[in-house]
Parts: structure tokens; sequence; C-alpha cells
């Protein structure tokens, strides 16, 4: 999976840097897999716009992903590994031994042709899905979940994934992607390997065209409003607009707007870096 610089051939080009998709092996998804997406525009179920900048955007099926994993003991094959337009990793078709079909988020190094398992007692290869408590310690994982048999929850984009750095009692500490270390239950599952397409931070719109066909609106500056419409607007010829906050107010740039009687607060052994 690597990047491609575009020549300068327009001025879009100069800075575009996209992907080369030449870990892509079928551009067709699986119709028993996919369903409409309807688009939001940021709206609410009032009609009221919750989310500015965002609308428009090139229409997208959703493909089913299988967070659960919970097909035990039966192999499967992997058939394709596709694009998806809806997350930044890629996907790979499975097909089981039963006929059975289904999407997994592909992690780094998964080949057509190769198979894969899940359930307690597999090896742990790549691909595999395990309980956390059937892993050995420094495996790195990824799609893991939170709570037994609900699904992946973290590290599920391009690139993500997690470390076993120590396991006690019914509970085993994970060094997560943030840089935060966290009690996540044994029972829980994640799979064996790192997410595909770890260069995506490498990509580069190159022009604001491609953000609109990603369904983003152009973003007005606070700075560039009326103070009625932004706390950081007005001001005579280009203000600094004083200290930086959202348009409700909130401080950015440091301001800790975590709830400090958060219930999961106490699976939390080391907060995030700064």
């Amino acid at each position: 999976m690597a990047v491609r610089k575009l020549k300068p051939v327009t001025p879009g080009q100069r800075h575009m840097i996209i992907s080369a998709f030449d870990d892509i092996t079928s551009t067709v998804p699986e119709k028993s897999l996919i369903q409409p997406l309807k688009k939001t525009g940021g709206r609410n179920a009032d009609g009221k716009r919750t989310m500015r900048y965002r609308g428009g955007g090139h229409k997208r099926m959703y493909r089913i992903i299988d967070f659960m994993r919970n097909k035990d003991g039966v192999p499967g094959t992997v058939k394709t590994i596709e694009y998806d337009p809806n997350r930044s990793a890629r996907i790979a078709l499975v097909v089981y031994e039963d006929g059975e079909k289904r999407y997994i988020i592909a992690p780094n190094g998964l080949q057509v042709g190769q198979k894969i398992l899940s359930g307690s007692n597999v090896p742990p290869e790549v691909g595999n899905s395990l309980p956390l408590g059937d892993l050995p310690m420094g495996t790195v994982v990824h799609n893991i979940e939170l709570k037994p048999g609900k699904g992946a929850a973290m590290a599920r984009s391009a690139g993500s994934y997690a470390q076993i750095i120590a396991r006690e009692g019914k509970y085993a500490t994970l060094k997560l992607p943030s840089g935060e270390t966290r009690l996540v239950l044994t029972s829980c599952r994640a799979t064996v390997g790192s997410v595909s397409n770890a260069d995506h931070n490498l990509e580069k719109s190159g022009k604001a065209g491609r953000s609109r066909n990603l369904g983003r609106r152009p973003r007005t500056r606070g700075v560039a409003m009326n103070p009625i419409d932004h706390p950081m607007g007005g001001g005579e010829g280009k203000a600094s607009g004083g200290h930086p906050r959202s348009r409700k107010g909130v401080p950015a740039k440091g301001y800790k707007t975590r709830d400090k009687k958060k219930y999961s607060s106490k699976y939390i052994v080391e907060r995030r870096k700064k």
C-alpha cells in the first residue's frame, strides 16, 4: 500500500497525493452486502442543522461490515480486497465454507486466498479474531470490543492498532492508538494485526473539489465573522480574534471537556498524551 504523487499537469494536481490503490483486487462490491446510505447534510431528525459545513458529496452505498466476528470454528477464505468509500481502511470479502459471505476490515498483510478463523483456541495469526485472554503478550491487535459480543469499537481506522502490554485477572491492559492505556475485559474479542492502508495520513486532496466530493463544504473561520456570529468575530481590519474558542464559547487548545464522573474513567490507567 503506497501513495502516488501526481505530476502538476493542472493546478489541482500540483499538491495532490492520492492512494495508489495497488492493493485493490475488485471494484464491484458484493450485492448482498450493500444497502442504501442516506445523506443528512448535517441535519437531525427535526431538520435542524446540528453540524456545520457538511452537505453534497458523491452518492454512496453502505457496505455491511462484520464487526462481531462471531462465526466461530468455520474457516473463511479471503476472496477480494476492496475500497470502501465510508471508511479510511480497506475491506475484505470473506467467503466461509458454509457459503456465507461477510465483509471484514482488512488488516495489513492480508492476501487474497488466505484462510482466516475466529473463536477461542485459534492460532494468533493476522486476520484471526480471538478473545484478548487467548492472545500472547505484546500482540498487535485491532477491531477491539469494549463489551463482549457487542462488536468492535476501537482501532478500526486506517493504520491504527493497539498492543497488549499486561494481563491480570479478568482484565487485559491495552496501549491504544491515542497513547491511552486502558483496561479491557479478557473476554472481549480483537483481531490480530494492524489495520490496512497505513499511508492514508499522507494523502492530500490538492483541491477544494475533492473535499466537496467527500461531502465537506467550505469552512468559514471564526475571525472572519461578525461578533454576533462567533466569539472570535469582529474588530477593525484583520483582528486576531482573542482566545481560540468554539462558536459556543468553549475554549480550544488544551481545555479539557471530559466529564470527571464518566463511568469509563475507572478503566483508564493512563490518559492519552496532550
